[in-house]
Parts: C-alpha cells; sequence; structure tokens
C-alpha cells in the first residue's frame, strides 16, 4: 500500500490571496465604530480587502474622503506592527501590533467634556 501526499486545492479564481481583518479584530474594530455613531462622530464605513492590506474606512459623512482608515499589513507584522490609524491626510496617527492599543488613538477623540 503506497501513501499518496494530499494535492494542495488550487486558488479557484486565480487571484492572489486577500489580507482581511478576522472576526476579533472586526468585534474590536466595529465595538469602536458604534460608539462613534452614537456620539454622532461618524456615520458610515467602507471596507476594501487587498493582496497586501486591508482597510477599515472612517467616513464623517458618506460622500466625503475617509476621516480615518485602520489598515492591517501582515508584511509589517515583524517590523513597526501589522496595525496603523492614518488620518485624512495620509499622516500614520499610530502604528503598532496590538490592535486595541492602536485604536486608544481614536478613544481619545471621542471623548470630550460635557458643558
Amino acid at each position: 500500500m503506497t501513501v499518496q501526499t494530499p494535492t494542495p486545492f488550487p486558488n479557484a479564481s486565480g487571484q492572489p490571496q486577500q489580507v482581511a481583518f478576522d472576526r476579533a479584530e472586526l468585534s474590536v474594530i466595529l465595538s469602536l465604530y458604534g460608539r462613534a455613531v452614537a456620539a454622532g462622530e461618524w456615520r458610515d464605513y467602507g471596507m476594501s480587502f487587498l493582496r497586501e492590506v486591508a482597510i477599515f474606512s472612517i467616513f464623517r459623512r458618506t460622500a466625503e474622503v475617509p476621516v480615518f482608515r485602520i489598515e492591517k499589513r501582515p508584511a509589517l507584522r515583524s517590523k513597526q506592527g501589522q496595525y496603523a490609524v492614518i488620518g485624512q491626510q495620509g499622516q500614520i496617527l499610530r502604528r503598532g501590533h496590538d490592535l486595541r492599543t492602536v485604536l486608544r488613538v481614536l478613544e481619545r477623540k471621542l471623548i470630550r467634556s460635557v458643558d
């Protein structure tokens, strides 16, 4: 009896693999998003899953450019950290290895004094 090694299943679409947020990451992001929507700060979001990066874009209004982008770049995992929060003009507000820590920069923007 001969043992055969399994043949890997080919990529059906022929397209390169995509980077995506997993369920735990989306839970953290959507929790922050929900609090910001309740506070009246944000109104819409969009997600893009590309070959090298997954992007969660946050909009103040639907027809505008994103106010913030949350990016996941696995290629930077061992260097600068795979998560980043990027501002409207493209400036990196925070980068790191832990998503919750990186998102704190956005949580601070939601905290306001009550008059």
